[in-house]
Formats: structure tokens, C-alpha cells, sequence
């Protein structure tokens, strides 16, 4: 694993005149080192997507989607593999580790579906009035130009994945950055894109540094950009190039309501255990983790005891390690940034049931209830294994809570009430509602994304591919119809 590793040029292996190292957050041992690209390389592999794109737009569909399905296929065969290198690189558990190989496994083979009936273009009479008699109108989609994506840490495979996979089904160029800190798994993508058939120039993925972006975010033959990580970020991007489309995919600090006929102790013991599981799984590091709990008066003297028991049971240490549950942060850094959120919560009143500890990149799973409503960790997104827990009196005060937030990306109801998942559907304001479960279930083929400061435009397969191309019409003149 302390090999150095190439990055991927238009297609081909390519090494730089510098490399960076790339290290274990929990042990700090070296997990690889990494080809760094030369600004030379860069422009080569720019120039090269431009150039191809109007050949990749043209490819037969069975062609991108038999090296779709490829690319799943052996995904699959080196599950074991690419899992302990998510951990190594990642700080991952490695049973969730696995569980984000086979999720890449199944966007490549949706990407592969989509690639087969994307486009087949939809067929509209324009005879409806005198003046469009005889005329048909014919739209399909056609790509948007070369697409920059641009890849967080939290899921160093599957969010490549979620970049690579649609522009490949839409016959659409893309460069993609995976995040510095975890480069190696997007890379394994490469290895698997290079034994197909795909044009040479038709991706790359090019572990650039973050300061040598800027350059690469206005270039003006990338004029599509997908990015995944923090609102700061993302919207600096968008407001740098604001003649660019861009796909934002922004943080968030997911509610879980638990509403009052959520009440019997089996209903309690599965809402505890999926919020303890939840609130801490990748670390707390994901966008969709639960970071708020907000339960009926009803029902909150006996869900929160269940919430407390379950987030102790949660095993934490190393992650290459079967049992483990919560693994280390990203870095030490990150660690400590939780670290000083919940201090200042505690300091200003919060109440410290479980957790509040540091070790080095770990941090202890925690709970915190009757949180100042003005802490930082009540107002961002903590990403880490972190919980708050409130108190609401009836539903309305419940939705209007979890919409107290500038985010809103998803929100989990647990009730068995059909009309109050459909009043949740309605009332908040978020992009996605779970009902039954906690706001953490994505599902890679639904539409993914939020509203307010959790981003624009959606991701999931067929919705980035929309996000990717543009509708033009053909309409046909002196039809017998």
C-alpha cells in the first residue's frame, strides 16, 4: 500500500516531477504517495477533453455502456480491496468501507441503464394550433461541454463515482479532482476506465492541489462544474464563474423528528438505534448525517435514554478492525474542531450526556441536549459524531424546529401517520423526506440534493445526466400527421 501511485492523463498513466504522500488518519502510517500533475499536464489534459468532446457525444450508446458495466463488474471483484483502501486512506471502518464499493458498484451499472435509454429523444404535435399543422417537434438532450468535478473526502469512491459515471452515460468529457487528503480510491476508477474502449481524452483524473484550482474553476472550455463539499467553497466557486452552470452538492445538519405516534418501545428501540448508528457512521462525516434529534414531548423521556445507550454501544477504534463502528476524523485538525464546538456548547449551558472526549483524529460519540440555540454547533454542520437533542410540543413546533436551520438537504420522520409523511413533505424544507427512517438513506439512482444553503441541482444518475446536458428541439415541417 506505499506504493506511488499514477494519476490518470486523457486516458493514460501519467506521473508528475513532484509527488505528495498520502496518510492513515488513524495511525499515521504512509498509505500511498501520489503523482503530483504539472500545469503542463493540466492544459494537455483539458485541451484533450475539449477536443474530443464533439467524438464522445457521437459514441454509440451500447459502447459507454459496456464500459459502465465493466467498470461494475470489477468494482465487484476487487471489493475486498478497494474496501481496505477506503479504510486505509479514509479512516473509514472497513464494514463501511465494503458498503461504499458495493454503492459504486451499483451508480456504474445505473449509469449503464441510463446510458442505454437516455435520449431517445420525445416527440410533440405542434398542430394544436393552425399555425404548427403539419410540423413535429423532436427534443433531445446534447452535452453542455466538458464537465470539472470536483470530489470530497467523506466518500472517496462513490462520490467520484457519482461525477464519472453520468458524464460517461451522457457522452460527456469530465475531469475530475479528487479531494488531496483520500486520492487513491478515485484513482482505482482510472485503472478501471483504462481497460475499456472509451476515446483517449474522454476523462482524466487528476489529483490537483486546491490552491491550483481557481485557475482550472474559470477555464473557459469547462463550462459544467460538479462540486461536493462545503457551502464556503461551493458557493465561492459558483460566485467566481457565475456563466457557468454549476452542480452544488453543500453540507447540511440532517433533523430526525420522532413524532409523538412513534410511541411504542419497539418504535423507540429501532428510532434510537438508526439515530445512534446514523449520527455516527463514516465518523459523523457525512452530509445526511443525523446531527439534530427533535422528538415529541410525548415521547422524549423515553426515547432519550435509548438514544444514550445506543450511541455507547457504538465501538469505536481502528478501522481496519471488523467490529469497529466509529473510526477516526479525517485528521487531527477535524477532530479538534469538534472538539472546540462542543466545549463552547458546554461552556454556554448544553447538557454533556455521553461522549465530549478527543484521542488524537478520533473523537467520541456524543450527545448534547438542551443546546443554546446561538452555539455554533446548533447553527453548522458539525460533521462529526455528534448529537443534539430537543424537545417539540406537537408537530408543527417539530417541522418548524428541523426548519429553523440555513440547510436543508434531508430530513427523517419517523411516524406511521401517511398524513403527517405527507404534512413532513410539504412543510420541510429540505431536499428529501424519510419517513420511517432517519435523513442518512440515500439511495443512488433518487434524486440527491438540497435546498436553501445545502446546494443546487441534483446528483443521483439520470438527474446529474439532465444536470450535464441541455434540451434542443428539431421541428420537422410538412408532416402528414
Amino acid at each position: 500500500m506505499t506504493s506511488t501511485h499514477a494519476f490518470w492523463l486523457a486516458g493514460r498513466q501519467a506521473t508528475g516531477e513532484d509527488t505528495f504522500d498520502v496518510t492513515s488518519p488513524w495511525d499515521g502510517r504512509l498509505v500511498g504517495r501520489v503523482g503530483l500533475p504539472t500545469d503542463a499536464q493540466v492544459e494537455e489534459a483539458v485541451a484533450a477533453a475539449y477536443t474530443v468532446r464533439d467524438e464522445f457525444a457521437a459514441t454509440p450508446a451500447h459502447v459507454r455502456a459496456a464500459a459502465l458495466d465493466h467498470v461494475s463488474r470489477r468494482l465487484v471483484e476487487r471489493t475486498e480491496e478497494i474496501a481496505r483502501l477506503i479504510s486505509a486512506e479514509n479512516g473509514k471502518p472497513v464494514k463501511w468501507a465494503r458498503g461504499e464499493v458495493g454503492r459504486a458498484v451499483s451508480v456504474f451499472r445505473f449509469a449503464a441503464e441510463e446510458a442505454r435509454r437516455f435520449n431517445g429523444g420525445e416527440t410533440q404535435r405542434l398542430d394544436t394550433d393552425a399555425g404548427g399543422q403539419g410540423r413535429l417537434a423532436l427534443t433531445r438532450r446534447f452535452p453542455k461541454g466538458v464537465v470539472l468535478g470536483i470530489a470530497p473526502f467523506n466518500f472517496p469512491l462513490n462520490l467520484c463515482a457519482h461525477k464519472i459515471a453520468p458524464a460517461i452515460a451522457a457522452g460527456v468529457p469530465i475531469i475530475l479532482k479528487p479531494a488531496p487528503a483520500t486520492p487513491l480510491s478515485g484513482l482505482v476508477i482510472g485503472e478501471l476506465l483504462a481497460e475499456t474502449e472509451l476515446p483517449a481524452g474522454a476523462w482524466s483524473i487528476l489529483p490537483v492541489p486546491n490552491d491550483r484550482m481557481p485557475a482550472l474553476v474559470q477555464d473557459e472550455r469547462l463550462p459544467v462544474i460538479s462540486f461536493t463539499g462545503s457551502e464556503k467553497v461551493g458557493y465561492a466557486i459558483m460566485d467566481s464563474v457565475p456563466r457557468k452552470h454549476c452542480t452544488l452538492e453543500l453540507g447540511g445538519n440532517g433533523a430526525a423528528v420522532v413524532l409523538a405516534d412513534y410511541a411504542s418501545d419497539a418504535d423507540l428501540d429501532w428510532a434510537a438505534q438508526r439515530i445512534a448508528t446514523f449520527s455516527n457512521y463514516q465518523g459523523g462525516q457525512s452530509c445526511i448525517s443525523v446531527q439534530r434529534v427533535i422528538a415529541d414531548a410525548a415521547v422524549y423521556d423515553r426515547l432519550l435514554p435509548r438514544i444514550v445507550a445506543a450511541v455507547e454501544a457504538q465501538v469505536t477504534g481502528d478501522p481496519s478492525d471488523e467490529k469497529t463502528d466509529v473510526g477516526p476524523l479525517v485528521s487531527e485538525d477535524a477532530a479538534r474542531r469538534v472538539e472546540a464546538w462542543v466545549d463552547e456548547a458546554v461552556t454556554a449551558g448544553a447538557r454533556l450526556l455521553t461522549g465530549g472526549k478527543r484521542d488524537g483524529a478520533s473523537y467520541a460519540p456524543t450527545v448534547l441536549t438542551e443546546v443554546p440555540a446561538e452555539v455554533t454547533i446548533a447553527c453548522e454542520e458539525v460533521f462529526g459524531p455528534v448529537l443534539t437533542v430537543q424537545k417539540a410540543d406537537g408537530e408543527a413546533a417539530a417541522f418548524a424546529a428541523a426548519n429553523d436551520s440555513k440547510y436543508g438537504l434531508q430530513a427523517g420522520v419517523f411516524t406511521h401517520d401517511v398524513q403527517a409523511a405527507f404534512r413532513a413533505h410539504r412543510a420541510l424544507e429540505v431536499g428529501g423526506v424519510v419517513i420511517g427512517d432517519v435523513p442518512s438513506y440515500r439511495a443512488d439512482q433518487m434524486p440527491y440534493g438540497g435546498a436553501k444553503q445545502s446546494g443546487v441541482g441534483r446528483e443521483g444518475v439520470k438527474f446529474a445526466m439532465d444536470d450535464y446536458t441541455y434540451e434542443r428541439v428539431l421541428v420537422l415541417t410538412g408532416l402528414a400527421l
